[in-house]
């Protein structure tokens, strides 16, 4: 979220309360109150059914299409942050060979989405793929990196959800490949993160080994405040997905990319992991290194820690099966294998409609909807244009946590069951009741809005589990912590979150990082930061949005403004 003059929200319709080490006050929304616990937190065992979604795509106010031929079939994304500090999630969404979208959360608290568009040349873009928010400058406003089919742009935000380019400024230069993919990471002491771009098929080229635009690393010059000139990372295969990720917890950020398997040949392309270390050149992990090859038509990543080693595990969506790796041997070296049989979540067909050929899934999110404690998964998919190989009637999926460690579907029970060409989405609370709603783009169709009521009902809304909303924060210049690690302990159960940049499908998000808490009415909360430093314990109450900050023993409690 933005945070104009100081690492929170302020102004007359925001207000931060401290929270001690120990203690934790009450927040009260319209749908329910909790208080902090002071005992030791209750640990969940119950996995809680579906939640209930209400489409109010028509009411919010969103009118907007991802459309285009096929040169832009396989983006589609979009970016939620909050533009105007007012502690919402506001909406950049790509538009293809229409303008891109920019509207302000306007929605009340705890009640029906509403959003307003915000038009402006400088967003009103065409040709936009998607976009990432990430807070270049560290002013505490966030900023957004546009993918497009031709000149990426990098917009400043001003607050107010308003934006100036960037590009001549800051020294960023960009080509006019297909962008598909995007991530940052801070390398060491670096007053700008390190960009990585994505990009995808060169139409001009005929050579079987090299059909791909190359990808590229764009590192901070020699002065710091400007950027320096593309460093190719070759081969490229045509990646639509990227993600900074320190992986085997080292303290570093190594770059996973995902690509399309469909424009390399069997004895080239792969999956990739860059080594990228700061001052030195990228490089490849290879088989000598442990890793291991891996050739999907990858459209999305996710990663978050489902086993509880503290490591994560990596999502990879692709055409059928998709692929859930874990390490094998533990960090020493980055040798995955698949457990995403053993787990439920290869979601190779559509699990209803009738049409058993093979889907296509492109964004994947990790996160828990029904606030249990048990993280579940969502993954949209959609046929690229109409391939007759692949599913037509190919509806995305949620799948819901168990506390094996096994998901199960439940996108119709949800009520998000439909047959649109899925492309990026989103899960995040857009009225900041505590639960979790979902955005998605689709290819030729318009974007559709849904509000999670839990166990309630479009009339009343209903909390299925106990929850909590934090936001990490530290000095300039990566103000967002990105490649912190955040812990919440709900008794005997630790949910482990790597704050990054990237990942997904053309879009990511930036702002509150959410966990469930199932029945406890508290949580002990600790954030690694970047370079190491680890904080101490903290305890919050549920149903609370906390800010966390570097260097002080105590949390702050975000009030929403009518609460």
């Amino acid at each position: 979220m933005s945070r104009e003059g100081g690492p929170a929200p302020h102004g007359p319709r925001s207000r931060l309360v401290a929270v001690g080490a120990v203690a934790g006050l009450c927040v009260a929304l319209a749908i329910g109150i909790a208080t902090s616990d002071l005992l030791s937190p209750r640990t969940p065992t119950i996995a809680l059914d579906a939640p209930h979604f209400v489409d109010e795509t028509a009411g919010a106010g969103i009118a907007h299409m991802y459309d285009g031929g096929f040169e832009f079939a396989v983006g589609g994304g979009v970016a939620v942050f909050d533009c105007n500090g007012d502690g919402k999630p506001d909406l950049y969404l790509g538009g293809g060979s229409n303008p891109a979208a920019l509207y302000r959360n306007d929605s009340p608290i705890a009640g029906a989405l509403r959003f307003t568009p915000v038009h402006d040349a400088l967003t009103d873009l065409t040709s936009v793929n998607g976009a990432y928010p990430v807070d270049i400058d560290g002013d505490g406003v966030t900023d957004l990196v546009v993918l497009r089919n031709g000149e990426n742009v990098l917009l400043r935000g001003l607050g107010g959800c308003r934006f100036e380019r960037v590009n001549e400024t800051w020294g960023f230069r960009t080509g006019t490949a297909a962008t598909t993919a995007f991530s940052a990471a801070w390398e060491g002491t670096a007053t700008l993160p390190t960009l990585a771009f994505g990009n995808y098929v060169d139409p001009m080229s005929n050579d079987l080994h090299h059909l791909c635009f190359d990808n590229e690393l764009v590192r901070p010059g020699a002065e710091g405040l400007r950027y320096g000139p593309p460093i190719p990372l070759r081969p490229g295969w045509c990646a639509l997905s990227m993600l900074f990720s320190d992986w085997n917890r080292s303290g570093r950020m190594d770059l996973r990319v995902s690509n399309d398997a469909h424009y390399y040949l069997p004895t080239d392309g792969q999956e990739q992991l860059w080594r990228i270390t700061p001052g030195q050149p990228p490089s490849l992990y290879t088989a000598d290194d442990g890793w291991v090859n891996v050739q999907v038509e990858g459209m999305g990543i996710a990663s978050y820690d489902l086993t509880g080693d503290g490591y994560p595990e990596v999502f990879l969506t692709s055409r059928g099966d998709n692929r859930l790796q874990t390490l094998a041997a533990g960090p020493a070296h980055p040798t995955y294998r698949d457990i995403g049989l053993k787990r439920g979540v290869n979601a190779a067909q559509p699990f209803t409609g009738g049409d058993t050929r093979p889907s296509t899934a492109w964004h994947d999110q990790f996160e828990d909807v029904n606030n249990d404690g048990f993280v579940d998964l969502f993954i949209s998919k959609g046929n690229v244009t109409d391939q007759p190989e692949y599913a037509q009637k190919d509806p995305s999926d949620l799948l819901i946590g168990q506390p094996d460690g096994a998901f199960r579907e439940v996108a119709d029970a949800a009520g998000i069951l439909n047959f649109d060409r899925g492309r990026g989405a989103a899960l995040a609370d857009f009225n900041l009741d505590g639960m979790l709603d979902l955005i998605e783009v689709n290819y030729g169709a318009p974007v559709r809005l849904w509000r999670n009521v839990g166990a309630g009902d479009a009339s009343h809304a209903a909390l299925m589990g106990n929850w909590l909303a934090l936001n990490v924060v530290q000095s300039a210049p990566n103000v967002d912590a990105i490649g912190a690690w955040v812990e919440v302990r709900v008794g005997d159960l630790v949910l482990r979150r790597e704050l990054t940049v990237g990942g997904g499908h053309s879009g990511g998000q930036l702002g509150w990082d959410h966990f469930g808490l199932g029945q406890a009415t508290g949580a002990d909360v600790r954030v690694t930061w970047p370079g190491g430093e680890i904080g101490p314990w903290l305890h919050v109450g549920a149903n609370e949005f906390v800010f966390l900050r570097r260097g002080t023993a105590q949390a702050q409690r975000w009030l929403p403004a009518g609460t």
